[in-house]
């Protein structure tokens, strides 16, 4: 299931599966979770829109500390 929420009732901070990086209170984004109906809120993701309508095109984001080197 894929919910928009727009900018006006987004309230809280969350990080994007898609390029990890937060959405801020305020930012329209889209909000994913699975069909089957076994799962709960804590299930849902909250996606950029432009990374959730990239995620086919994109490889898997590798989190990384800040200091961690960029090769590898």
């Amino acid at each position: 299931m894929v919910r928009s929420i727009f900018g006006g009732a987004a309230a809280k901070t969350y990080r994007c599966p898609g390029c990890m990086q937060e959405i801020r209170p305020g930012v329209a984004h889209v909000v994913a979770w699975p069909v089957d109906g076994r799962g709960d809120e804590t299930d849902r993701r909250h996606w950029h829109t432009g990374c959730w309508r990239a995620r086919d095109r994109r490889a898997p984001g590798v989190e990384r500390s800040r200091n961690a080197p960029r090769y590898g």
